[in-house]
């Protein structure tokens, strides 16, 4: 056990800024649709691909690919498909277990969903769940435990209501507590609090230097320069972009920021309220920049206006003319 952390000191973001860091990129693959209303699997294939190509970890079945709101069977024809695309390459997959206000935990749901995704070769992610978020705090990291039993590694998973009715956001002790179960490689961060997230890096410096804080704050995608990795829905929109963006950081090439910048006003601007609809600006960009069939969303997801196309397409010109540059 490490020498106990001072949770009172404060943060000193400037102090925290790792120059030529190298950062792990891992992406949510967009579930695309067709005008039909049935799955576009070549533009999947395609996505996944483009992912892989660009040397990011793509991670499926997650928010960004409707882990909400499709069923079993799409989510196991996702992970066969992965798997043949990635081709012994890692990947991500999310298990989700749908529930509902008021129900316990349901540990075989969780386990079962586990052992699908490491059948495939996949790297599970755990989702919460209403059983799960309504834990007690001590009851949490022993739930984990129970769920993961069958696993050699796991991701765990902060998700704030903002994006899901049954997330949580977990306490410092708690977050400590899971981050001290070895077979948790890391855990994603969705608050959106920049604050919340450089505690949870100082806190991994201080107890396990190799566990991973997998930043999901798609307004602030410079936390990668204080210490986070990540896995985000916004890299889905130009996965390459994000790919070099994060070589100019560990090459200390100053364009990095110009870059960021365009990143984080796509992400400003396709993360507004409501933040689900999100799902529908990435499929509007990934129609304009790679071709995809259809901007169609799942079927019960929110959508954009029209008038977003015109806003994306200025940005993905911007974002051709810094990438040619």
């Amino acid at each position: 056990m490490s020498r106990e952390l001072d949770r009172n000191l404060p943060v000193d973001p400037i102090k925290m800024i790792r120059p030529r860091r190298k950062i792990t990129g891992m992406s949510a693959i967009l579930l695309p649709f067709l005008a039909s209303g049935d799955i576009d699997w070549i533009g999947f294939t395609a996505h996944v691909e483009r992912t892989l190509a660009a040397e990011l970890t793509p991670a499926v079945n997650m928010d960004t690919g409707y882990a909400n709101l499709i069923s079993d069977t799409v989510r196991r024809e996702v992970l066969d498909r992965t798997r043949s695309i990635a081709a012994g390459r890692r990947f991500v997959a999310g298990v989700f277990v749908g529930d509902h206000a008021g129900d316990v935990l349901n540990v075989d749901s969780y386990r079962q969903g586990a052992a699908d995704v490491t059948h495939h070769g996949g790297l599970p992610i755990f989702f919460q769940s209403f059983g799960l978020a309504k834990l007690a705090d001590d009851d949490i990291a022993p739930a984990y435990e129970q769920i993961a039993r069958d696993c050699d590694s796991f991701l765990a998973f902060e998700l704030g209501e903002m994006f899901a009715p049954f997330g949580k956001i977990y306490s410092l002790d708690v977050y400590e507590r899971l981050m001290r179960q070895s077979k948790c490689a890391g855990a994603k961060h969705s608050s959106l609090c920049r604050t919340l997230e450089w505690q949870r890096i100082q806190l991994r410096d201080h107890v396990r230097p190799d566990f991973m804080v997998l930043t999901g704050n798609d307004l602030a995608i410079d936390m990668v320069i204080y210490g986070s990795d990540y896995l985000l829905g916004l890299s889905t929109f130009a996965p390459e972009a994000f790919a070099i963006r994060d070589r100019m950081w560990s090459q200390g090439d100053e364009r990095f920021y110009e870059l960021n910048d365009l990143l984080q006003y796509l992400g400003a601007f396709a993360f507004r309220h409501p933040v689900p609809a999100y799902k529908h600006s990435a499929a509007m960009f990934l129609k304009l920049r790679y071709g995809l069939t259809t901007d169609q969303t799942h079927p019960r997801s929110p959508t954009r206006p029209d008038s977003d196309r015109e806003i994306l397409a200025l940005i993905n010109d911007q974002l051709n003319q810094q990438l040619k540059g």
